[in-house]
């Protein structure tokens, strides 16, 4: 399925869920996986260009990889979960940083349009629990890291998750992002590469 024929109803994503990410912020492990939630009206795609709003000083980038579950799901086990996901693909959690500070909580910061880019595609054949990821502006790496580092893998992230709220075809789950965000700035280009899936390619405007 190419990947913009997919209907989420829901965007979940986790923050703090690299080992190497808490450590850099000399943040305490979780104990259980933290969990906010981006609009669908935010997504955009590969080569589609991201817009600073006005009103924020400070947008970051925030590499991520991104689960789609295949079908309705509610309880859904671990063991089980491989069954109700569809594929992964690289999600961008673009951030206003400095209303996430300001705010003292996530919702505005992460859900201004064009602040979740995914893509190129969507992949199944491949284990999700071992593969590099790194995010490059403008050539430079800024982040890099292995999804052997997260905290909750993707399978317990199923597991969490459905037992809140229940999992529809095409929801995405995004599972937390490595060390190293920082700022995007108008004109540069934002690349996020997961190992075997792709590049997913942004631009910055304002």
């Amino acid at each position: 399925m190419d990947i913009k024929e997919i209907k989420p109803t829901k965007i979940i994503c986790v923050g703090l869920n690299y080992i190497d990410h808490a450590k850099e912020l000399n943040m305490e492990i979780p104990e259980e996986p933290v969990i906010f939630m981006k609009p669908t009206s935010s997504i955009i795609y590969h080569e589609d260009t991201i817009i600073k709003p006005k009103i924020s000083k400070r947008v970051d980038y925030e590499v991520e990889l991104a689960v789609i579950i295949g079908k309705k799901g509610k309880n859904i086990k671990k063991e089980e979960a491989d069954d109700y996901i569809m594929g992964y693909t690289i999600l961008n959690d673009v951030t206003a940083r400095d209303l996430q500070q300001k705010d003292g909580q996530w919702t505005r910061a992460k859900s201004f349009d064009t602040f979740c880019p995914i893509g190129p595609r969507i992949v199944k054949d491949i284990d999700p629990m071992n593969l590099n990821i790194e995010c490059r502006v403008n050539g430079e790496i800024k982040q890099k890291s292995n999804t052997k580092n997260m905290i909750f893998d993707v399978y317990e992230l199923v597991e969490f998750v459905s037992s809140i709220m229940t999992l529809y075809s095409g929801d995405i789950i995004s599972t937390g992002t490595p060390p190293g965000v920082g700022e995007l700035k108008k004109g540069d280009i934002v690349e996020c590469e997961i190992e075997g899936m792709g590049i997913l390619r942004n631009y910055v405007d304002e």
